[in-house]
């Protein structure tokens, strides 16, 4: 490819990706929204701009999630730093967060164990600035992008290392939330597509995909009040399982919650 002869509409559709996918790593390398590529589709390729775009083009059709490519991924309508320290946040944990939302008291004390980016805890401290949060998580490299998460878009949250609830002895909380790994250790799916590239320990338990919510289910009861809402995300085909495991745990009112794929996605019950 002669990038000196190419326009930008020809570089983008001589990248052979998909339209969305071009377009936030032409965005990424230019600094130019769509509204200017549309302007602009007909002039000729700057070749530095040209050079960069197929680099970046080159490592997505190696497989790269253009989330780490553009370091960016979009989360209830917000923009959120990611890398490969944290997994890329999905538009089914949305749901976690508006049920959250929707159970959390006036000036509730919340926590988001196992909280990667950052993009949970952070977004229900803005949608919600009465609540107090609390955000754990185990790795330090995880918590740096949180953090600075947290600091770009102006939330308050306090952050702390720690293996799940370890760190936190004592603490009560009125609504606990988490979206922790819980893909089998043998899933396909983990040698497929974005997940190949993200931080395994944030996908799979090494297990049978339910060790970690045994272990939030049992320790979350010694950390909420009475009348406190649990609430964790899981695989399309574990609610059942997850629903048993809170029943055995003495939680009240339990239930699932399906996306919008229609699959059950979140379960909780009550303290």
């Amino acid at each position: 490819m002669t990038s000196q002869l190419l326009t930008y509409s020809a570089l983008l559709r001589q990248s052979g990706l998909e339209r969305s996918d071009a377009l936030a790593l032409f965005a990424h390398a230019s600094g130019k929204n769509h509204a200017w590529l549309i302007a602009h589709d007909r002039d000729e390729a700057d070749p530095q701009l040209a050079a960069a775009f197929s680099e970046l083009a080159a490592r997505r059709h190696a497989g790269e999630p253009v989330a780490y490519l553009t370091g960016r991924r979009e989360f209830f309508g917000r923009d959120f730093r990611v890398s490969p320290a944290v997994l890329i946040p999905r538009p089914e944990t949305e749901l976690l967060v508006e049920l959250a939302l929707a159970r959390a008291p006036r000036q509730a004390q919340v926590l988001d164990l196992g909280c990667g980016s950052g993009c949970i805890p952070v977004t229900l401290k803005l949608e919600r600035p009465d609540l107090a949060l609390t955000a754990v998580d185990i790795s330090a490299e995880a918590l740096a992008v949180a953090t600075d998460n947290a600091r770009q878009l102006g939330a308050e949250v306090r952050f702390v290392e720690s293996d799940w609830l370890a760190a936190l002895a004592g603490e009560m909380f009125d609504l606990i939330v988490s979206n922790p790994p819980y893909i089998e250790q043998h899933d396909p799916h983990l040698q497929q597509g974005d997940l190949r590239f993200e931080p395994r320990g944030a996908l799979t338990d090494h297990c049978d995909g339910l060790s970690h919510l045994r272990t939030i289910v049992a320790g979350a009861r010694a950390h909420l009040i009475s009348g406190g809402w649990l609430l964790f995300e899981h695989g399309w085909d574990q609610g059942a399982a997850s629903r048993e495991l809170l029943q055995a745990a003495g939680y009240q009112d339990v239930q699932s919650w399906r996306d919008l794929a229609g699959h059950e996605r979140i379960s909780g019950g009550v303290r």
